[in-house]
């Protein structure tokens, strides 16, 4: 099981991955872990611009992408029109609400196992999966029924 990484461990995970420490990294990184839950680059980026005043939203989709890409984070809900990061390594999947976007994390032992009942298609090889249950969270739930 992968361990969900800290923000005192963020040093030692950027010399591991061969990227260089720099102070915009370091920010950036610990905003989204403070923030918890799935924030959007456009949330990380509000908080990280009142500590680094002259950084673009560019730079953090930048950084963003580089920690994805090193597997530090991962990027989750591509489909729902706004990409989204977590911190938490944990096997877990995700309740979404198609009215809000909002993400919940449940974790993997909730749900009961899951199997491909026939080979993948052309030697494909999972290297994990996710499931995404989509419906309303208990305030959209509200504010659409009476």
């Amino acid at each position: 099981m992968q361990h969900t990484p800290s923000p005192e461990s963020f040093r030692e995970l950027c010399e591991r991955h061969g990227l260089a420490v720099t102070h915009q990294r370091q920010v950036i990184f610990h905003t989204l872990f403070a923030m918890h839950g799935h924030p959007s680059p456009e949330g990380v980026y509000e908080l990280v611009k009142e500590l680094i005043p002259s950084i673009s939203l560019a730079t953090v989709y930048k950084n963003l992408k580089t920690f994805e890409e090193h597997g530090l984070i991962r990027e989750v809900s591509l489909h729902h029109r706004s990409a989204r990061f977590e911190i938490n390594a944990s096997p877990h999947h995700h309740l979404v609400c198609l009215r809000c976007k909002a993400i919940v994390d449940v974790p993997a032992e909730d749900v009961g196992p899951i199997q491909l009942k026939k080979r993948t298609p052309s030697g494909f090889r999972v290297k994990r999966y996710h499931v995404e249950m989509l419906g309303f969270c208990g305030e959209c739930t509200k504010q659409i029924e009476p």
